[in-house]
């Protein structure tokens, strides 16, 4: 039986945990991903709010509210939205902070109507996010390695301890969902195409301990997507279904998946052989980028001039700007004209 110290210390437990519940909690999401890939569509769909989206033109932000009971304060998330593509990638730098990365986390949006995209996008701006994040990490453990150490051990809390492949991958420093969209458009492709790009994502996914799911416009497949947006900006339980098959929308919890049920490269041996990897990353971007070869494009021509995008148009700003520009124009031909009638001095020995 317990004596009357431990009753007294239970209880004083239980009331702190209570508050602990009752306590309103802040938490941020970054959306990153193709550029017009739905990344704004589906905070939209999140957070109940009907209206038609707006192109993203560089970083933007809102925010979500959500009560956890009746008479409860309600828990805040904050959305962040890169725009671009990877044009803009210096921008990751802004959202994620010191005094946020405890209840940061990351939601990638890869546009599956767009294979030969779909790599370069992912390695470029996961490279540039891990970066920042292991740079914060870094520079908090200068001061408190305490905290710094329990950053990184929480990046292992979505994959069970017994897990098989517990020393095979390599978790990404957030929690981290990959979000395959416009499948309703992905589902009309080849299917030997369909199931390279699954096996492919299954194996990202699987190696960074995210969570992998595709979206369509079903009403009943908006539900699960709420489901784990939700799971990361407002803590609630995550979904526990699971679907691998090819044929329909993949719906993979983190740390569910393994390195032998997703399998090998799709390649025969004999083209795996040919293939000079380093590592099993690196094997995979080779056999997936001989299906799909990415397309030489320049991400910077992506970005429209703001000044000239109809969408942000002010009418007195505009007018003051058509002015300005008129000077300026104005002053570099004076300028010219000043420097083309200058004569030089005699030069002197």
């Amino acid at each position: 039986s317990d004596n009357l110290w431990d009753l007294a210390a239970a209880e004083v437990q239980a009331k702190e945990n209570a508050e602990d519940d009752s306590a309103e909690t802040e938490r941020s999401v970054f959306f990153i991903g193709n550029k017009n890939g739905g990344k704004t569509s589906i905070i939209l769909r999140c957070i109940d709010r009907d209206e038609a989206p707006k192109p993203t033109l560089a970083l933007e932000y809102t925010f979500g509210r959500k009560a956890k009971g009746h008479n409860t304060p309600k828990d805040i998330a904050h959305f962040w939205e890169l725009g671009g593509g990877t044009s803009l990638l210096d921008l990751t730098q802004i959202p994620i902070t010191s005094e946020n990365i405890r209840t940061f986390s990351l939601v990638l949006v890869l546009d599956l109507s767009k294979p030969n995209e779909l790599w370069h996008t992912m390695d470029r701006l996961l490279q540039v996010t891990r970066k920042r994040v292991d740079k914060i990490v870094a520079d908090i453990g200068k001061s408190n390695s305490k905290a710094a150490n329990q950053i990184m051990q929480n990046i292992w809390k979505s994959i069970p301890n017994n897990h098989p492949d517990r020393e095979l991958i390599d978790p990404f420093p957030l929690p981290l969902l990959i979000i395959g969209s416009k499948y309703d458009i992905f589902q009309d492709f080849e299917s030997e195409k369909r199931k390279i790009i699954c096996k492919t994502l299954r194996f990202i996914s699987h190696y960074y301990g995210a969570s992998l799911l595709f979206t369509n416009k079903a009403e009943s497949h908006k539900s699960v997507l709420r489901s784990f947006v939700n799971h990361l900006a407002f803590g609630q339980d995550k979904s526990r279904l699971l679907s691998t098959d090819h044929n329909k929308p993949l719906i993979i919890p983190a740390g569910s998946d393994s390195l032998s049920q997703i399998g090998t490269p799709s390649a025969s041996d004999s083209e795996l052989r040919q293939v000079n990897a380093r590592t099993p990353m690196e094997l995979w971007k080779k056999t997936y980028e001989r299906v799909f070869p990415p397309e030489n494009r320049n991400d910077s021509k992506d970005l429209k001039d703001p000044a000239k995008d109809p969408q942000y148009a002010e009418r007195e700003v505009d007018a003051m700007r058509a002015v300005k520009d008129q000077e300026l124009e104005q002053y570099k031909r004076n300028a010219d004209k000043s420097w083309k009638s200058m004569t030089l001095g005699p030069q002197t020995r």
